[in-house]
Formats: C-alpha cells, structure tokens, sequence
C-alpha cells in the first residue's frame, strides 16, 4: 500500500481565476484560497504526472475518453483571457497502460486520438480553471479523462483501474476531480431553481468532509437529477483511486455565490497532510451552511489561540484578497445573539490578513458592550467577515439597508452601520442607529456616506 497518495476535488466556474474575474473573483475568495491551499499540497506532493477527469472533456455516451498523446494545451480565451495558457506534456506510456488494466476490468476507455471528431490535446475549461491555480506552468505531465454516461459504480472502477496502473508503471500520480455542485442554488441559478439543489450540496459536502466516497453512490438518484449537478461522477472516481490507501480528507471550502455549488477538497496521507499551514475551513461538519471561508478561518484562529494562550496569530496574507486592502470588520455570535463586533471603516494595516487578525482579537476582547470572550465560549462561536468596499457620498434616497451600509458623520463624530442585518428595514433604522452609535443626536445634521461589503460566514 501506497499511504503518499494526494486526490484533489477542484471546482471550475471561469470567473474564479483573477484574470477572468477581475473584482468579481473576489466572490469566489474561498474557493481560490483553498485552491491555493491545494496548490502547495501539491508541490509538497511532486508527482510526475496529474490525472484530471473533467466533466466539459469530450464525451462518448458508452465509454470514457483519455487523452492520450503527448502533449495538451489550451487557454481562456473563450472567456476573455486568452493570456490564460496552460501548456503540459502527456504521458502516453501511462494512458496506454490506464486504457489496459481498464479493459481487463471490462471497462472501456478510448484515446481520443481514435475519433477525428475528438480533440486529443484541447483541454477544455473543466481542466483549465484547475490547472491554472494548480499547475499553471506545465510543471506535471497531464492526462484528461472525460465522465460517461455509464453506471456510478464503473466510474469507481475506473479510478481503480488509473491506481492499478500507475502504481505498475512506478508513477507517482495525483488525481485531480474537477466538478461543480448542484448548479440550481437559487432562483438566478443558470441552470434554474430547484429547492432541493441546497440539499443535495449538503449532503455531498457531509460525505466527502468523511472521506465516505463510496457514499456518494447511494444519493438518492431524484435529489441527484434535481441539482442538476456536473461533478459527482468525478468525485465517485477520485474515491475508486483513492480506495484502500491509508488517507485522509479534509474539506478546504464550500460555497455558492451564484447559485452554483463550489467545493474544494484534498485527500491525502497524514503525514502529507502535514504540510498544509491552512487549517480546514468548513471545520463545523463540513456542511455548505456552516462551510467558513478562509477569511473567517483566519478570524477563528486568531480568536482561538489568543483567547486560550494569549497569542497573536502571525497573519500570512496568501491569495489576492488576503494580499489586498480594506476595512474589515468582525462579528461574533453564539446562540444568535451578538457577542462582538469591531472594525475598520478604512485599511489600518498592511493588508487584509492582517487586517482581519487585529479586527477579530478586538472583537473578541476588547468590544465595550461584552465582556472578553472566555475559552468555553469559542465551541459555538459564529464569525463573520464583512470587507468594506470604498464608500461613496449618498443622500438619503440612495440608500438601501439590504445592499448598502451606511457612514453617518457629524463634525468629528462618525458612526457605521453594516448592511443586511437582522431587524433594520429601513433606510429611517439604519440612519438612527448609526447615528445613536456615533452620538449625534436626532435632528443633527449629518454627512451621509454608503459601501457594498463581501460577507463571508
């Protein structure tokens, strides 16, 4: 038995990857943290070649396809980011081998090279958007599998049967799944709505944060047609090349910004697990609403070790929203009441991470309506992040509590109020308790200013 062993499951919407994103990327920050997270596990890791079953690779109805030439390459062009290229060599002698030890399992697998209307070296943006956070120099050689539309269980098989051979060939692999949730989260989904699509992604994350892939063959087929989901055939896979290797699998993110499901996940030895400085985000089950985004896992950290030990997190600002910077605030709550809230109308420090470190121990300690948080009071803690865009000058009919905060100044005093909180619906509230919170008595005039926030539970 192999224990190194890595297994990735990587989510691909375009708009993920900063170049395709722009400011938009930043919705998906969860997402992108933890393929940064992946990104390093996989360089710890140093395989010699990367196997990527992707659900947008050409597909037969009746047998899987590989890429078996060698070399494959392709770029974002097709969503404004041509600058967007991966270039990887092949690994032939491996694909060949795969196709071998598949077909003594009865399974069928075709090179693409086989039907001139299949492109065998184009990868497709299922492959692309993971590829360009994991490995967008081509350090790895890559074959691309494509799903079928053959049973749960041979998608299983297959991933035995890319184990088998690489570990006869003496190929260290990593097997990335690259798959999407349910695609029909809300009303604006693109694939439209169905109110079971939540519950689907539930139980996907539950199953994998449990590293049960042979689980996920047991979802019922009704909730599985109704999320209209396009990456659990993947994750069935990665689980048969993952089977009977000594392994373990943490759940790095979920979330829907949307109405599509992003997870992101690795599996690993312990001992290669080990190399991850990132704890698990999503760490309360792993479930989509509880999964907690990098920035609130930093916030967590940093309260839990200077609550206990009185410690100051050392903040590391990896990614490009930890990197930027902004105001931030934190907000703590147990039992849904509020126990905390401090922050920034305007970037204080260096950067967000750091940002979000001193933000997060003041609310912890150091907010004058509560007492310091006390060690037994972090098991139900519940954080939130809130990044502060910058403000702009409004008048009263511009404002919207449930789209924008608001900034009340008068003279030197000045008070802010978070948009989309429980209680405050109209434009009257928001303005009064920003104004109680400021000391500006009613009547006052007052300067009005209004900003978006990315919230991040």
């Amino acid at each position: 038995m192999n224990a190194d062993t890595l297994g990735i499951i990587a989510p691909h919407p375009p708009i993920m990857v900063p170049e395709v994103g722009g400011a938009r990327a930043s919705a998906t920050a969860a997402s992108g943290g933890a393929m940064e997270t992946a990104a390093a596990l996989l360089a710890s890791f140093a395989p010699e070649t990367v196997v990527l079953m992707s659900p947008h690779a050409p597909v037969v109805r009746d047998a899987f396809t590989i890429a078996a030439g060698a070399h494959s390459s392709g770029d974002l062009g097709a969503f404004g980011a041509s600058e967007v290229r991966i270039d990887s060599s092949g690994d032939p002698a491996l694909a060949r081998a795969i196709i071998d030890e598949a077909a003594s399992a009865g399974i069928p697998v075709v090179p693409r090279s086989a039907d001139r209307l299949l492109d065998d070296g184009v990868l497709d943006h299922g492959a692309l958007v993971p590829l360009s956070f994991l490995d967008r120099a081509g350090r790895y050689r890559l074959i691309e599998l494509s799903l079928s539309f053959l049973p749960f269980a041979v998608h299983r098989e297959l991933g035995g049967a890319v184990r088998r051979a690489s570990e006869a060939l003496g190929r260290r692999v990593a097997f990335v799944a690259s798959g999407d949730c349910s695609h029909r989260l809300t009303p604006s989904a693109p694939a439209g709505y169905a109110p079971r699509g939540k519950d689907f992604d539930e139980e996907l994350a539950r199953i994998i944060s449990r590293g049960d892939f042979a689980e996920l063959e047991r979802i019922d087929p009704d909730l599985v047609e109704e999320a209209g989901e396009c990456g659990l055939r993947s994750f069935i896979a990665l689980g048969g090349f993952l089977q009977g290797q000594a392994v373990e699998t943490r759940l790095l993110s979920y979330e829907g910004p949307w109405g599509v499901g992003y997870l992101t996940a690795v599996s690993a030895s312990p001992e290669l697990l080990g190399h991850i400085d990132t704890p698990v985000t999503g760490a309360k089950g792993g479930v989509p609403g509880d999964a907690e985004s990098e920035l609130v896992a930093l916030a967590r950290r940093t309260i839990e070790a200077y609550v206990r030990d009185e410690r100051v997190l050392e903040a590391v600002a990896a990614g490009e929203l930890l990197s930027s910077r902004h105001g931030a605030f934190v907000s703590l709550h147990r039992g849904g009441m509020l126990r905390g809230c401090i922050g920034t109308i305007a970037p204080t420090e260096g950067d967000l991470a750091h940002e979000i470190v001193r933000n997060a121990i003041q609310a912890a300690t150091a907010d004058p309506r509560f007492a310091p948080l006390r060690p037994d009071e972090l098991a139900d803690l519940e954080i939130s992040v809130d990044v502060l865009q910058p403000a702009e000058p409004a008048a009263l009919e511009d404002l919207d509590p449930r789209t924008y905060g608001v900034i009340v100044s008068a003279d030197w005093r000045k008070g802010l109020l978070l948009p989309d909180l429980e209680g405050v619906d109209t434009v009257e509230d928001q303005v009064a308790i920003a104004c109680r919170k400021a000391g500006i008595a009613p009547g006052e005039d007052v300067r009005l200013e209004r900003f978006r926030v990315d919230r991040f539970h």
